[in-house]
Parts: structure tokens; C-alpha cells; sequence
């Protein structure tokens, strides 16, 4: 009976040491392959790491070059216009100038033209000054006369009338020289007020506004008419600076 039991845990003995030698036998090569296929996926997991994390940086790469290479097209497209419009552009600019100043030429000369530039009576008070003054004098002048003393009418005369005007005074005081020594007449001419209508260049016309006083001393009496006279004379700039009187309107009034 001991036996027995001896040989029983003789074959229990060697079938642990049976199973405990394979089971050394094979645990090596389970262990590398799960060591294998846990360093697998822990690369796995590292490449799937790798690229998610490069992905995006490789793609905001990609767009910001192809936007800078599409800048540069659009640059070199608006170069290529530019160089090809500039010619033109300087072109159109030379005629749009060229129309400008012709215009402005033409209109400078329409302005020089029009008779209401010309009028210096306008633009000049100089001249319109000068004018105005030398008409009064030689008004007072010419239409004044002393019977007595007849010599600075006669100058007056010789001196500043020309042209129509010295037919046209002498009818106008025709009827003055011819009672003057009878009745002892003295007449005299002052101008109240003046105004330059037109200068043009040598020539003027010119209003005017005169209180004449007639005087006669022959008989027992002196007796004085008062009369207001409005005329127009023509002027022209003879030699040196003196101006003459070339034609009287008296707008059909008589003498």
C-alpha cells in the first residue's frame, strides 16, 4: 500500500515538473509577442500622435505659400497692366493739358475782346481820373465867353476841340458871339458832375452835367438866366497827355 502512494506522487511529481517545463517553454515567446505588440501600438499610437500633431502645420504652410504665390501673380499682373497703361495714361494727360491751355488761350482772348475788358473806365481809376478832369476844363472852357474878352475862348477853341466837334460848337454859340457885344453878355459854363461812360485806349466818352449862367450888362439892369445843360462829348488823347474833344451829343436838344 505504501507502495502505491509512492508511485502515485512519483507520477504527480513528474507530471508538475511536466507542466511547469512547458509552461517555461512557452511563456518567452508570448511575452515577446505582447511586448512586441505593445511596442507596436504604443509606435502606432506615436505616428498617429506625430501626424496629427505635423498635420496642421504642414497645412498652414501649404495655404500661406500658396497665398503669398498668389499675391505675387496678382502683383506681377498689376505690374505688367501699370507699365502698359502708364504710356497711355501719360498720353491722354499730354492732350487733356494741351486742350486745357488752347481753351484758355481762347478764352483770354474772348475776354481781351469783349469791349467791357477794353473799357478802361473800368479797370483804370488813373486814367478815368484823368479823364474827367481835363473834360470839365475844357467844357468850362469852350462853353464860356466874355465879350469883353474874347481871346481864352478863341484858345479854347484852337486847342481843344478836333474833328465834327469844331463845326459843332461854333453853331452852337454862334448865336452867343453874334448879341454878345450888343448886349454885353457873359456866359459862363461850370460842370456839377461828370461820369466816364468809356475809355479805349486813346479815345472816351464821356456824360456830363452843366449849370450855365448868362449875364447881361446893357442895359439900365443886369439881368442872369440860369439854365442846367446834359451832353455827352466824344474825347480823344491828342499830343503829350492832353485830351481834346472830337464830338458833342446833345441829344437833339438845341443850343
Amino acid at each position: 500500500m505504501s507502495t502505491t502512494r509512492h508511485l502515485v506522487n512519483r507520477q504527480r511529481r513528474l507530471a508538475h515538473a511536466g507542466a511547469a517545463r512547458a509552461a517555461a517553454t512557452e511563456t518567452p515567446p508570448e511575452r515577446g509577442k505582447r511586448s512586441s505588440n505593445a511596442s507596436k501600438g504604443v509606435n502606432s499610437l506615436k505616428s498617429k500622435a506625430g501626424s496629427e500633431v505635423r498635420a496642421p502645420s504642414l497645412s498652414a504652410g501649404t495655404r500661406s505659400a500658396s497665398l503669398r504665390a498668389a499675391t505675387e501673380r496678382s502683383l506681377g499682373v498689376l505690374r505688367r497692366r501699370v507699365s502698359v497703361l502708364a504710356p497711355v495714361v501719360l498720353c491722354l494727360l499730354v492732350v487733356l493739358l494741351g486742350a486745357f491751355g488752347a481753351l484758355a488761350a481762347t478764352r483770354a482772348d474772348s475776354l481781351r475782346s469783349d469791349p467791357a475788358a477794353r473799357n478802361a473806365a473800368l479797370t483804370d481809376p488813373a486814367r478815368t481820373s484823368e479823364v474827367k478832369g481835363q473834360t470839365a476844363k475844357a467844357v468850362a472852357a469852350l462853353f464860356s465867353y466874355n465879350y469883353a474878352d474874347t481871346a481864352p475862348a478863341d484858345k479854347a477853341v484852337s486847342t481843344l476841340l478836333t474833328g465834327r466837334a469844331v463845326q459843332q460848337h461854333r453853331d452852337m454859340l454862334a448865336a452867343v458871339r453874334a448879341q454878345a457885344k450888343d448886349q454885353k453878355l457873359v456866359l459862363t459854363t461850370t460842370v456839377t458832375e461828370s461820369g466816364v461812360e468809356m475809355i479805349d485806349g486813346s479815345r472816351a466818352r464821356v456824360l456830363v452835367y452843366a449849370d450855365q449862367s448868362s449875364t447881361r450888362t446893357a442895359g439900365k439892369k443886369p439881368e442872369t438866366t440860369y439854365a442846367a445843360a446834359m451832353f455827352t462829348v466824344d474825347m480823344v488823347r491828342g499830343s503829350g497827355a492832353t485830351w481834346q474833344i472830337s464830338g458833342i451829343d446833345t441829344f437833339g436838344q438845341g443850343s
